[in-house]
């Protein structure tokens, strides 16, 4: 007798069995906490700031107005080592004696755990666009061409609000140079998660996607790679190009924006998803490209090696045309139209990123920029506390020397004081102030920041403002 089977259920950790496996996960000593600001040459580390992860619910979808705060930078964080432990990464001087770090990464253990939280931390991480990416509608070839069309992918556009900030910041050049740093999670790796979509057997278009992976590869010549180009790139700014050095420079949005082409191609159900993604990024990347190429050289002043840049400009007019005509033509016609609004969700998804990333960039640099203004808050500020106009809470913390608090943000404004002894307060990379006994600054919420103390010790204590306007008033 035939039984009926049970439908499928979608697997995914909840509850106390999600937060038992994600501790279990971040315990690797890996992922403690940094002593430095920058990983030196080491690609297995990545802090995680284990300690804070038992107070964060993952077991949830947040919408759109919280894709930007500390938990989404926790599981994009976790998602980053998770995906990119099917990578392989050396340090550039050789393993040396990090062989211990090197197994521990890429040992059973460690990446099955990671495997084992991975859709939960995706429907966390991802699953906003849910909501607000929506494709409807009987497509056809010929409305999918129409709807490219309108996208305009290839007409010279203006600076987005990113490379606007860079422009007018009062610091152009530690601007750019955070900028680039944002790129390093995927220009030095580049096309790995693309990678994902090359193996298996489906035809002449895996051989088409293939040909615009081995462009990226320098068709096999190191000095070509584009990563190669982007490492230039960075050591002729004066950034050192190891893989994560700048880890805690990273903002959730940068990540986000890596870890959603890992997101695509780790999934496969997702694969028409990256086809529209990967035609619009590589038909829009001439564009951005020309417009970074000329960022660069005005602000270092010829001084930036920008060949990465005015490579891409050259090649991806040929890969923006090979996506449409050798894969997404194609696909439809072997596949059908069922698979045109996989192919317009990946767009909509991956323009929807970008532009978060752009307004979460361009916000962190207007917070390093106006870093004298919220140190001068203060005063305002704590005065409205201490006269009792304002009932916030307050942690009270005592901290030795060197003590290094690991970047993180606060989903509402701050007030961090001093008591006593002296704190370095980071705001970005190279961006900081100095704050001693009586004094401190407003922290924006969503904001990306950290300290270190500089003296014997430091008493300080930071208040949960909500909104720092309403203190001022």
């Amino acid at each position: 007798m035939a039984h009926a089977s049970a439908p499928f259920q979608p697997f995914a950790l909840r509850g106390d069995a999600l937060r038992e496996a994600i501790l279990a996960y971040a315990a690797n000593p890996l992922y403690r906490d940094n002593e430095e600001w920058e990983n030196s040459d080491n690609p297995y580390r990545r802090q995680l700031r284990p300690q804070v992860l038992p107070h964060l619910d993952f077991d949830r979808v947040p919408g759109r107005d919280s894709v930007l705060e500390y938990s989404s930078l926790a599981a994009q964080r976790l998602l980053t080592s998770i995906y990119e432990a099917d990578l392989v990464f050396f340090p550039r001087a050789g393993l040396g004696g990090l062989g211990e770090d090197f197994r521990s990464f890429y040992s059973p253990d460690n990446r099955a755990r990671g495997e084992l939280i991975r859709p939960a931390l995706e429907r966390f991480a991802f699953g906003f666009l849910d909501e607000e990416v929506e494709v409807s509608g009987d497509w056809t070839t010929e409305s999918l061409l129409a709807y490219l069309d309108g996208l305009d992918v290839h007409a010279r556009g203006g600076a987005s609000p990113a490379e606007k900030a860079v422009r007018d910041s009062s610091d152009p050049r530690r601007a750019a140079r955070m900028w680039l740093i944002q790129f390093a999670p995927d220009f030095l790796s580049e096309a790995s998660p693309m990678a994902r979509n090359i193996l298996g057997c489906y035809g002449a278009e895996q051989s088409e996607w293939f040909k615009i992976l081995i462009d990226e590869y320098g068709y096999g010549v190191h000095r070509t790679k584009h990563s190669t180009l982007f490492e230039s790139t960075m050591e002729s700014v004066g950034l050192a190009p190891d893989l994560h050095r700048y880890w805690q420079y990273y903002l959730v949005s940068s990540l986000a924006l890596n870890n959603y082409f890992h997101y695509l191609g780790k999934n496969h159900e997702y694969f028409f998803r990256y086809v529209g993604a990967l035609y619009y990024t590589e038909s829009t990347l001439v564009d951005f490209c020309r417009r970074a190429d000329g960022l660069l050289t005005d602000v270092f002043e010829g001084g930036a090696d920008t060949r990465y840049f005015s490579e891409h400009v050259h090649i991806d007019q040929h890969h923006g045309r090979m996506a449409l005509e050798k894969l997404v033509k194609p696909l439809i016609e072997k596949h059908g139209t069922q698979i045109i609004p996989e192919i317009v969700r990946g767009i909509e998804e991956f323009r929807l990123l970008g532009a978060i990333a752009d307004e979460d960039f361009a916000t962190q640099i207007a917070w390093m920029d106006d870093a004298d203004r919220y140190k001068e808050l203060h005063g305002p500020v704590h005065a409205a506390i201490q006269e009792g106009r304002v009932t916030a809470p307050v942690a009270d913390i005592v901290e030795p020397h060197g003590e290094l608090s690991n970047t993180h943000s606060h989903e509402g404004d701050e007030l961090c004081h001093i008591v006593s002894g002296t704190m370095r307060f980071v705001s970005g990379f190279d961006s900081y102030r100095i704050l001693e006994a009586g004094e401190g600054t407003v922290i924006q919420r969503n904001r990306l920041h950290g300290a270190i103390i500089e003296s014997e010790e430091c008493v300080y204590q930071i208040h949960s403002v909500g909104d720092h306007r309403a203190c001022l008033s």
